[in-house]
């Protein structure tokens, strides 16, 4: 399957950074179709139930549930988003949560551009039937 836009970049010489902006929208969306899809519910609870899913914290832990059923590409990958030097985090979590939570949004952002969108969907549901959710 192929992502939304027909149009082909060189995944392999995006930065980590570059991957992470991306993966950061697909992680969100698909948080977001997740939530949609359990309960009619008015947007201000969305938003607020969404808040507490997608943060440093929830994706650093997400990431730690996917970890060991990444093959060695995907690894890789998340190890490039991870390991990305900054100095700076979210003023609600840690510096070790930022970079594992940018290192899973490296990896989504990845599998998105690569076209790995069955992927996706296989890592997320790990994530949810493995968190409390």
């Amino acid at each position: 399957m192929s992502n939304l836009l027909d149009i082909n970049s060189d995944i392999h010489s995006l930065s980590p950074l570059s991957l992470a902006f991306v993966g950061d929208s697909v992680y969100d969306l698909l948080v977001r179709q997740y939530l949609v899809a359990q309960a009619n519910r008015p947007v201000k609870e969305l938003n607020k139930m969404k808040v507490t899913l997608v943060n440093c914290k929830s994706q650093a832990d997400s990431a730690r549930i996917i970890l060991d059923y990444l093959n060695e590409e995907e690894s890789a990958i998340y190890k490039r988003g991870r390991n990305v030097k900054t100095n700076s985090a979210s003023k609600h979590s840690t510096l070790a949560d930022y970079h594992s939570a940018t290192g899973l949004e490296a990896l989504f952002g990845y599998l998105y551009l690569s076209g790995k969108t069955d992927r996706i969907k296989e890592l997320f549901m790990l994530i949810l039937d493995n968190s409390e959710v």
